[in-house]
């Protein structure tokens, strides 16, 4: 069942296309990754997803009722641009927002609570939002994004400015909230995460879609083999041996990264290691989303 459906969404800005003729969809339950450079138009389409600015053309549907109150209260959004009250203090923040979204005060004070806990900030309550480190806010920012338990949580590039033991703590507790229930809708440029936390991906370009669908699908679809060694012998023995069959070839003194060309299969490549090197490690697997996505942006691989 989709939770949330875009259905050929544009917008402009002045005489400049933003979002192109964009459709898709998010199901119950999962964890949908929107994927994209900078300036490729995620941002305006989450924003036209939540109602702060309108489409064009097209419509955005939420569980098939279109905008409104209800869809808004059952939507949390994370914003890329983080804004909190600095002046107040971290509980009452919390709670304040918390009403906002319908919960009465009691139960979004104990919320609040419950969440700066669990992300130990809990003698921060009447901390003001001053006064807290930049990861700190962020983590503030995360739970006014989810203390009302939203059916879908929009998730604008959660891991920005987290050092990795934060960026740990926040990939559990989107895990965490799907495990729950809740869909959650992630746009980041941190490949890793989104290829751990999303089976399926959405990725724009200059306002247009570039990729959609599972992420096994789009890792087979690319038609290359990432081969990784690391190994004695002459580092140029690689390039003389395949030649035209391999890509994006990182030579360093005994290691070597590249492409396999679609057609030339891993067996026989394989078959055709040169003798005159030793292998000391080897790894032969589907291509990481990073390197899919920087290939997308560059124009690579796709139709113009």
């Amino acid at each position: 069942m989709e939770i949330l459906k875009v259905n050929g969404v544009e917008k402009s800005f002045k005489d400049k296309k933003v979002v192109d003729d964009l459709t898709f969809s998010v199901n119950t339950g999962e964890i949908m990754g929107m994927l994209g450079p900078n300036g490729a138009g995620k941002t305006t389409t989450i924003r036209m997803i939540m109602d702060i600015i309108e489409p064009d053309r097209g419509s955005i549907s939420f569980s098939g009722n279109g905008h409104g109150a209800r869809s808004k209260k059952s939507i949390g959004y994370l914003p890329e641009e983080r804004g909190l009250y600095e002046d107040a203090t971290t509980g009452d923040v919390l709670e304040y927002l918390g009403t906002l979204k319908g919960l009465k005060r009691q139960v979004a004070r104990d919320r609040a609570m419950k969440w700066l806990q669990k992300m130990d900030l809990g003698e921060e309550v009447d901390a003001k939002i001053s006064e807290l480190s930049k990861g700190m806010a962020q983590k503030v920012q995360f739970i006014a994004s989810i203390i009302h338990e939203p059916e879908l949580a929009i998730l604008d590039e959660p891991f920005a400015g987290l050092d990795p033991v934060n960026q740990d703590m926040f990939r559990g507790l989107i895990k965490e909230l799907k495990e729950k229930g809740t869909t959650i809708l992630l746009s980041s440029h941190r490949m890793n995460m989104v290829e751990e936390l999303c089976e399926r991906v959405f990725m724009i370009n200059r306002g247009r879609e570039v990729l959609y669908g599972k992420l096994a699908e789009i890792k087979k679809d690319f038609g290359k083999e990432l081969v990784e060694l690391t190994y004695s012998g002459d580092p140029e023995v690689i390039s003389d041996t395949f030649g035209a069959h391999i890509t994006d070839v990182e030579l360093e003194e005994g290691s070597a990264r590249f492409y396999i060309e679609k057609g030339y299969s891993p067996d026989r490549f394989i078959r055709e290691l040169p003798a005159g090197i030793e292998i000391e490690e080897m790894s032969l697997r589907k291509p990481p989303l990073h390197d899919i996505f920087v290939a997308k942006a560059r124009g690579g691989n796709y139709e113009q």
